[in-house]
């Protein structure tokens, strides 16, 4: 088996490039469904985060190149426009890569713990829509036990971040006092409960949390420690003004708020300054909102310089890391190999009883038929010895004409010619 991985992230294209190839869950699983179609018994997982989309595929079905093609095809872009953004890697690399990207040894924070559950679900949705068979289960299976091990054998994790807690950061730089701040924090998943747990730690005057399903927004708003409110997407112009800080991560495909609701805004505030953090991708405020007075707009990328601070920390925990994912990924590909093994002699013994089935019920409709025993036996007999050499003597053949391969010596020693 053949292991492939293409891609995109934080590290190797801007943020208008990775909102362009970003899934949302709806179009995610209307292109495993759409490579399903294409491919017979497909194997593909595709991962789509607010850092990077990447696509791990069997190279046995589809070449890195046309896989290129079909990312691009499936977003309509030109693949020119995309393509030297791409990276790929293939069989040991490919696997490599998966393991150090669900440990976090890939991520905009170092060692962050949330790639690994989307990687889960990732992987789970592939399996849901049918593009997962036994190999990609023990890869991605394999790829979980490592994560682990490293969560729990090295310092990795160890002071926690995240792209939510360097968003909280920012805000604490910026507003050196959080307690009068009232925050409004947009959309209700993973991301912005992580930024509402990190933010559980200043006295805020208040939280309202927006977000497309009021009873998400509601349950969010409900755990939280301080004094706080639901609302929906659409009352979001309406309450605005009241934000000092806003914090947005949804799946939405097109910008949640422009240019026009956030002057409105201002003007309502008087024009007493906003932050405002995008985490999104695609993005939820229009860039042009950073061209707004006293609206100081930060994407995902503008995050990478509080980042940077908490690299140096996890460098030996992520060293440390990278052997365990070593180690694992040889012992996989032992796997591999022997599982190739098993499947060479099983192909063999199927296609040689396949055969040998095959011939024995012509001889039996012939005796059927009155024909005399002796014949059929005979004919049965030659037809069958001859269907088991064939392959082998091509393969004899091919050795004899070309012996440095030691193909010949691997032969004689199958048929017993070396034995005394």
């Amino acid at each position: 088996m053949s292991f492939i991985a293409i891609g995109i992230n934080h590290q190797t294209a801007p943020v208008n490039i990775r909102e362009k190839v970003a899934f949302t869950p709806t179009t995610l699983a209307g292109a495993l469904k759409d490579y399903a179609q294409r491919k017979k018994n497909a194997e593909l997982v595709i991962l789509s985060t607010c850092n990077r989309t990447e696509i791990f595929a069997n190279s046995e079905q589809i070449s890195p190149a046309d896989l290129s093609t079909w990312l691009a095809e499936i977003h309509q872009l030109d693949l020119s426009e995309l393509g030297q953004y791409l990276y790929t890697y293939e069989n040991a690399p490919a696997i490599r890569h998966l393991m150090q990207v669900a440990c976090g040894l890939d991520s905009l924070i170092l060692g962050e713990p949330q790639i690994l559950g989307q990687v889960k679900q990732a992987f789970s949705e592939a399996k849901h829509v049918g593009t997962v068979n036994g190999h990609f289960e023990k890869i991605f299976q394999n790829t979980f036990a490592v994560a682990k091990k490293v969560r729990t054998q090295t310092d990795i994790g160890a002071n926690a971040v995240s792209v939510a807690y360097a968003a909280v950061q920012l805000a604490k730089q910026i507003f050196s006092d959080l307690s009068n701040s009232h925050v409004m924090l947009i959309g209700a998943g993973e991301t912005i409960e992580l930024v509402a747990k990190h933010l559980a730690q200043f006295d805020l005057k208040k939280i309202t949390v927006a977000n497309r399903t009021l009873a998400n927004a509601q349950a969010l708003a409900d755990a939280l420690q301080t004094e706080s409110e639901a609302i929906t997407i659409s009352e979001i112009p309406g309450r605005l003004a009241k934000a000092d800080i806003v914090i947005s991560s949804t799946a939405s495909p097109l910008p949640i708020l422009g240019q026009g609701a956030v002057t409105s805004a201002l003007k309502e505030r008087k024009y007493k300054p906003m932050l405002m953090i995008d985490l999104a991708v695609p993005r939820d405020i229009e860039e042009q909102v950073s061209e707004i007075d006293d609206v100081y707009l930060y994407t995902v990328d503008d995050l990478q310089h509080i980042v940077q601070q908490n690299v140096a920390n996890r460098e030996q925990a992520a060293s440390q890391a990278n052997e365990i994912i070593q180690n694992s990924v040889l012992e996989l590909l032992l796997w591999i190999k022997q599982h190739k093994k098993i499947d060479l002699i099983k192909t063999y013994r199927d296609k040689s009883e396949a055969t040998r089935q095959a011939l024995a019920e012509k001889a039996l409709a012939k005796l059927a038929q009155g024909e005399a025993p002796e014949k059929i036996l005979q004919e049965f007999s030659y037809k069958l010895s001859q269907a088991m050499m064939h392959s082998p003597t091509k393969a004899m053949q091919k050795a004899i004409v070309d012996p440095k391969t030691g193909a010949l010596d691997l032969l004689e020693d199958i048929f017993g010619r070396n034995n005394k």
